[in-house]
């Protein structure tokens, strides 16, 4: 049995998709999304529909509470289902509304959602930053920033979607330390997402360290990850093209689980699973489609850090 843990939220808003399908308004920064030619559209909105109430009904039998909320297409949102983007929660009753870079995503709020989150959690306030997409400042919520909720540090990816000075904004509000670095793939591209190379847990970590391209950066985020107790697990490039960084734990009943895709899953090596499972039980979830637009697991879920009514 497994303690709560402050990194691990035991609920989640899942978005199903009804009209999904890989947004060409983002793909010039996101080099993870892919394009399916043996497939329809319909095909692929179908699929998606079907792996992400697949995935919500994986996660509720292990003991997750899901929040599952549907994007009928009213309005053009193929990115809707990664709502980790537009708003995060925080414990002591904490919610933020963040700028996002394309103004398809900007589409994605949806107030329902936070008068759930009101009526169902304690909450004390809404901290809206949307406002500064008329400024050009951006930032993508637990996309662009990985945060380490014990440490207090958000780590974040230097990209289009994570402006320094929103950031520097957020960490004033909601007390945490900005640790921002450059990251490239292996061919120079910078990295859009934070989240996709990098997880943080409660007793371990998972970082694609290599892809950052500063050396001494890359020792002191190692040095800070590993320096209150946690395991640090090294991912190389090809684990990261397949989403193992884009991994989330959370609290289920009476014990952590690590929420991955199957593809996440099965490109980690026997010992890395080894020492993820002394901690938490590995939950391998199918979502292939929704892989095509840039993001996996990490990115369908927004994790509820709130106390609920």
């Amino acid at each position: 049995m497994a303690s709560k843990s402050i990194q691990a939220p035991g609920s989640v808003v899942v978005i199903r998709p009804h009209r999904f399908h890989p947004n060409p308004d983002t793909a010039s920064d996101n080099v993870f999304q892919r394009t399916d030619v043996n497939r329809t559209a319909r095909q692929t909105a179908e699929d998606a529909y079907r792996e992400v109430s697949e995935a919500a009904v994986q996660l509720e039998k292990k003991g997750v509470r899901v929040h599952i909320f549907e994007d009928r297409g009213e309005k053009e949102t193929p990115d809707s289902v990664f709502p980790n983007n537009w708003f995060s929660t925080h414990p002591g009753g904490h919610i933020a509304v963040y700028p996002m870079y394309s103004p398809s995503r900007r589409r994605e709020r949806r107030y329902d959602i936070l008068e759930m989150l009101k009526a169902e959690y304690r909450v004390q306030d809404i901290i809206d930053y949307s406002c500064l997409e008329y400024d050009g400042l951006f930032l993508e919520g637990t996309g662009a920033m990985v945060l380490d909720h014990i440490d207090r540090v958000a780590y974040t990816a230097r990209s289009n979607r994570a402006d320094p000075i929103t950031l520097e904004r957020f960490c004033t509000h909601f007390n945490f330390e900005p640790m921002a670095f450059d990251a490239a793939d292996s061919k120079g591209r910078p990295i859009y997402h934070t989240n996709v190379m990098m997880c943080i847990g409660t007793d371990f970590a998972l970082a694609g360290f290599n892809i950052i391209t500063d050396k001494a950066r890359r020792n002191e985020i190692h040095a800070r990850l590993q320096g209150i107790g946690r395991d640090v697990i090294e991912l190389d490039n090809h684990q990261i093209d397949e989403f193992a960084g884009n991994a989330f734990e959370l609290f289920a009943e009476n014990r952590r689980i690590l929420a991955m895709s199957t593809k996440a899953v099965a490109c980690l090596l026997p010992e890395q699973k080894k020492i993820i499972e002394k901690s938490a039980e590995i939950v391998p979830l199918s979502v292939p489609t929704i892989e095509l637009a840039g993001g996996s697991i990490r990115c369908m879920l927004a994790g509820i850090h709130l106390t609920r009514r």
